[in-house]
């Protein structure tokens, strides 16, 4: 059922992906970043909270299959709303897909109170902060004027990411380190798995009418190394141990935001560099490999804070910095991403140089 959610799932994040591919394609740079970044929240908050819950209270039954199912048809309104979000700002259709998937996680809630007596505080707590801050996405999509669009998003994001902390301000609901370490790690696996498939076809559409076809397979070939690299560098160290605590858990899911949202803008800016090889691409040739290089940075810039900061000495950390750095500024040589695809497999041979299982620096 876990991977069945994460499989439509990855449907919204493809949509929103090729809305920044979109968007990056019309040399909207900006405007694309913060588009990507809003509808890619309602995405990942969504399946974070259904995973955490997941791990506490998976009955597997008829209803707890159903409200599932329901939170999936959201995710799939999401998908369909993600294009008009990101060229228009236009997020009616988004924030409907996204207040389905919230109702259908409140009545789980509303469920695990009823039957659970040791944590019906903590639930409904959760219950009844989801479905206050729901209303307010519904006035805001009815009657928020478009002056305070922005802002009023900012401010929902902020309550949706104090519902945890308050809810379990006294007690905490109970989860299970190496589940919820092995789903993490299962979407992350879609995800870059979604870039591949994305990139692959961009690059067959775009092979026959290519001015420069070795040049193409060259890049597929980069894009190919950088995502086995991406894998690479996200299960190089464990990660079930960095939740021991309630706040090192807090860290975990929500750094993975970062995470996430930089794999699957890997996908948007391969599209945009074969675009780009095939001349048909606006971006200059500094700015069009940025798409790439930037979000794969940030994604090894956010694993390496979460699990190989802890397992490396003090030079070794400054080393792998030092190489996510040239990995974002390989951009501006002007030559692709065959920079970037090199210095990533660099940066896989220097974590294969150190030990694996004895932490070095505290976390």
């Amino acid at each position: 059922m876990e991977l069945f959610f994460d499989l439509v799932f990855t449907v919204a994040v493809a949509g929103s992906s090729t809305g920044l591919f979109t968007v990056e394609s019309a040399g909207q740079m900006p405007r694309a970043v913060l588009a990507y970044t809003m509808v890619f929240f309602t995405i990942w908050w969504a399946w974070v909270n259904f995973t955490w819950f997941a791990s506490a209270f998976d009955t597997d039954d008829w209803l707890y299959r159903l409200t599932t199912i329901v939170q999936m048809g959201g995710a799939l309104i999401i998908a369909a709303g993600a294009g008009p979000a990101m060229a228009h700002l236009d997020f009616d259709l988004v924030t409907k897909g996204y207040v389905l998937m919230r109702i259908a996680m409140v009545a789980q809630w509303c469920r695990a109170a009823v039957d659970t007596q040791a944590y019906r505080g903590v639930a409904w707590r959760w219950a009844g902060g989801i479905a206050i801050v729901q209303l307010a996405w519904v006035a805001r999509m009815w009657w928020a004027p478009d002056t305070w669009r922005l802002g009023t998003f900012g401010a929902l994001v902020v309550c949706e990411l104090a519902i945890p902390v308050i809810a379990q301000w006294r007690r905490h609901i109970p989860w299970h380190p190496r589940h919820i370490a092995e789903r993490y790690g299962l979407f992350t696996l879609i995800v870059l798995g979604e870039s591949i498939l994305a990139s692959a076809s961009a690059v067959i559409d775009a092979y026959g009418s290519s001015t420069d076809p070795p040049q193409l397979l060259t890049m597929a070939a980069s894009g190919l190394v950088i995502a086995a690299a991406m894998w690479w560098v996200y299960f190089a160290r464990p990660m079930h141990q960095h939740m021991a605590t309630l706040g090192s858990a807090f860290v975990f899911g929500y750094l993975h935001y970062v995470i996430f949202g930089a794999a699957g803008a890997f996908s948007a800016g391969i599209e945009v560099m074969v675009h780009q090889v095939a001349g048909t691409g606006p971006l200059s040739a500094s700015v069009a490999p940025a798409t790439v290089t930037v979000p794969v940075a940030v994604f090894c810039l956010g694993v390496w804070w979460l699990a190989l900061r802890p397992t490396l000495p003090v030079w070794g950390n400054a080393l792998v910095c030092a190489l996510i750095g040239i990995v974002a500024a390989s951009a501006w040589l002007g030559v692709g991403i065959l920079p970037a695809a090199v210095v990533m497999t660099a940066l896989v041979i220097v974590l294969e140089a150190f030990p694996h299982g004895h932490t070095v620096a505290a976390y």
